[in-house]
């Protein structure tokens, strides 16, 4: 069997559920995998923007790489599906994603790194499949794991495992939607341990396409505003300042961040929120909250 790094990103994030996925995600791949739970205000703005951030971050190495697993899953809970939002799978160079088809996670992968369009998959038709040809399954197993609300933990590392091995998944083609990042507005995708708060888009979004060179957002302690200019990068930030930067994330994407302090605490962002441009105020395009 060969041994893959796997990493999943997981909105089922307390203890009991991680260490299932974990538990069984090893004995399939026979490695523990690196779980990063999702449990904040908007886990699949931050899924969307750690995804290709993960992608990209098997870019630059100068050489052949070792195929890596990615698991992805962001549940909806709309009721749209008669259980869950379908599982799909794609790959990136040597490296496969299994993934819940919730288009803010996908579409930027369109947008950025060029993904056209995904294989999805029922999970029926896919365990009663492999219960025929490569796994000894039972038809009561099988209606187990077609059945259950954890699917991320009895269906994907399965998928995962079964994919890696070469079987005939069946699937179909479903293309990947369009990113709306040109009429939405801005908002925080990420914010790191520092207070520094990752945007979804690159900086020349912010300022470079209607021309701008500063912005004003409000502060959260007193409702006052804050003239915020750009920056190329945190060191040429004045100490003690806002500003926009170019950041490491995405393909440069912008950072709003505080030299020295935490632009989340001074603009009272969480994840998921838009920017905090001060109503009425000239704003570039594509900034409207």
């Amino acid at each position: 069997m060969t041994h893959h790094p796997v990493i999943s990103l997981t909105d089922c994030a307390d203890p009991n559920a991680v260490a299932r996925q974990s538990a069984r995600i090893a004995a399939l791949f026979g490695a523990t995998p690196t779980i990063l739970p999702l449990a904040g205000p908007d886990p699949e703005g931050v899924a969307a923007l750690t995804l290709l951030d993960l992608l990209r971050a098997t870019d630059l190495v100068g050489g052949p790489v070792h195929p890596s697993v990615v698991l992805v899953n962001i549940a909806p809970r709309d009721g749209h599906w008669p259980n869950g939002v379908p599982f799909c799978y794609f790959r990136h160079g040597e490296h496969l994603v299994v993934s819940t088809l919730t288009p803010r996670v996908l579409a930027p992968l369109r947008t950025w790194l060029g993904l056209e369009q995904v294989q999805v998959t029922d999970v029926r038709e896919v365990v009663e499949a492999a219960a025929g040809q490569w796994a000894e399954l039972t038809a009561d197993q099988v209606d187990e794991i077609a059945r259950t609300q954890f699917r991320s933990l009895w269906y994907v590392p399965l998928l995962a495992r079964w994919l890696v091995d070469g079987h005939p998944v069946p699937s179909r083609t479903e293309p990947v939607a369009q990113a709306a990042e040109d009429t939405g507005p801005v908002r925080v995708a990420v914010i790191d341990n520092f207070g520094n708060c990752k945007l979804d888009r690159p900086a020349a979004a912010v300022f470079g396409r209607a021309g701008a060179d500063s912005l004003r957002l409000r502060r959260s302690h007193d409702g006052g505003t804050v003239t915020v200019r750009g920056f190329d990068r945190l060191p040429d930030v004045p100490r003690g300042e806002p500003g926009i930067t170019t950041g490491s994330s995405g393909v440069g994407f912008a950072e709003l961040v505080v030299r020295g302090g935490s632009a989340a605490d001074l603009f009272g962002l969480r994840e998921g929120n838009p920017l905090p441009l001060t109503v009425g105020l000239p704003q570039p395009a594509g900034l409207t909250n």
